[in-house]
C-alpha cells in the first residue's frame, strides 16, 4: 500500500520533542506504516486510510492515533459504515464521553448528538469555534460521522490555533499572555427560550451551567504548545479590559482563524468521520448547502481544565 513517508519524520521529531524513549518511538513509526496518510494541508488535517473502525483497535494503534491527533489537530477517516455502538466504542478509547445538556441527543445513546439540517432546519454553526468552551473542563475532542450529505457543499473547515497564535506579532502575544476570558452558553439558552422555556427554567440552567473563565492563551496538556483559546460563539469578554477594548482584542484574535494558511477544508462523503482536537483547533461548518439535507452524528470526549 502506498504511503506518504514524510509523516514518519514528523512523528519521529514529535516523539523526540516530548522526550519519549526511542523504542516507543520506533513502535509508533511501525504502527504508522500500516496506514496510508494523506495531508490535507501542511499545517493541519490528515486522512488516515486503511483502517477499519468497526474492528477493535490495539492499544498501540490508539496511542499512535492520539499522538497523531495532537500533531495534526484533525484526523479524517473514509468509508467507515460503523454503527452507533461502534462509534461510541472507538471514541471511548480516548477518554470518558460527555452528554451535552442542550442538544438533540439520541434517545438510546445520550452521548450521541444528532445534527440534522434541511429546508425547515437551516444550519446555524457556520462560525469559527471550539466545542463546549463554556464548560469548566471543555472537551478533548469530537468525532463527527456523516450519515447523509448533500451532493455539493456542507464542507467543514478546520484551523490550527497553535499556528494562529504563532502568527501573532510579538507585542500581541505578550499582551494576551496572562489574560482570562469569560465563556458562556447563552447561544443555547436563547434557542431554548425561543422554543418556549420559562424564565424560571432558564434561571435553573444558568445556575447549573454558569459562565466560566479560561486563559486566552491555552497551553496544550500534551505538547505544551500555545494556542488562541477564544471563539465567537462562546466567548463573551476578556476580564480586566473595558468592553470596547475587550471586543476589539477578541475580534483581532477571532480573525486569526480566518487565515487560509492555518486551515484545511474537508469534503464529506457518507460514512466519513472527522476527529478533531478541541484543545488546539477550531472548526467552521459551511452552510452553503441549505436547503439540502445534511445529517451527522457527533460523540464528544471529555477533557481537562485549560491552563
Amino acid at each position: 500500500m502506498p504511503k506518504i513517508t514524510h509523516i514518519l519524520y514528523l512523528e519521529a521529531r514529535y516523539y523526540l520533542e516530548l522526550g519519549i524513549q526511542e523504542n516507543n518511538m520506533a513502535e509508533a513509526v511501525s504502527i504508522g506504516e500500516l496506514f496510508e496518510l494523506n495531508h490535507l494541508s501542511p499545517c493541519i488535517g490528515t486522512e488516515v486510510l486503511g483502517i477499519d473502525l468497526r474492528a477493535p483497535q490495539s492499544d498501540a494503534t490508539i496511542s499512535w492515533l492520539s499522538d497523531l491527533l495532537v500533531e495534526r489537530k484533525v484526523l479524517f477517516f473514509r468509508e467507515q459504515p460503523i454503527s452507533i455502538p461502534e462509534h461510541l466504542a472507538f471514541a471511548a478509547r480516548f477518554g470518558e464521553l460527555e452528554v451535552h445538556p442542550f442538544t438533540s441527543n439520541d434517545a438510546e445513546y445520550p452521548e450521541v448528538i444528532h445534527l440534522r439540517n434541511d429546508t425547515d432546519h437551516p444550519p446555524k454553526i457556520n462560525v469559527w469555534h471550539s466545542d463546549v468552551t463554556w464548560r469548566p473542563t471543555p472537551s478533548l475532542g469530537s468525532i463527527l460521522r456523516a450519515r447523509e450529505v448533500p451532493e455539493v457543499g456542507g464542507d467543514t473547515l478546520f484551523a490550527n490555533m497553535e499556528a494562529a497564535y504563532d502568527g501573532l506579532d510579538v507585542s500581541t502575544q505578550a499582551r494576551i499572555a496572562d489574560l482570562q476570558a469569560e465563556h458562556d452558553n447563552n447561544v443555547f439558552l436563547a434557542a431554548i427560550k425561543a422554543d418556549g422555556a420559562s424564565d424560571a427554567d432558564l434561571e435553573k440552567l444558568r445556575e447549573k451551567y454558569p459562565p466560566t473563565t479560561h486563559p486566552v492563551v491555552r497551553t496544550h496538556p500534551i505538547s505544551g504548545r500555545k494556542s488562541i483559546y477564544v471563539n465567537k460563539i462562546f466567548t463573551r469578554r476578556i476580564e480586566g479590559l473595558s468592553e470596547r477594548e475587550s471586543q476589539a482584542l477578541l475580534e483581532q484574535l477571532y480573525r486569526q482563524a480566518w487565515i487560509p494558511d492555518f486551515q484545511c477544508r474537508f469534503r464529506w462523503r457518507q460514512d466519513s468521520l472527522a476527529f478533531w482536537d478541541n484543545r488546539g483547533a477550531q472548526h467552521y461548518a459551511a452552510a452553503d448547502y441549505w436547503p439540502e439535507r445534511r445529517a451527522m452524528e457527533r460523540v464528544t470526549i471529555m477533557g481537562d481544565r485549560p491552563r
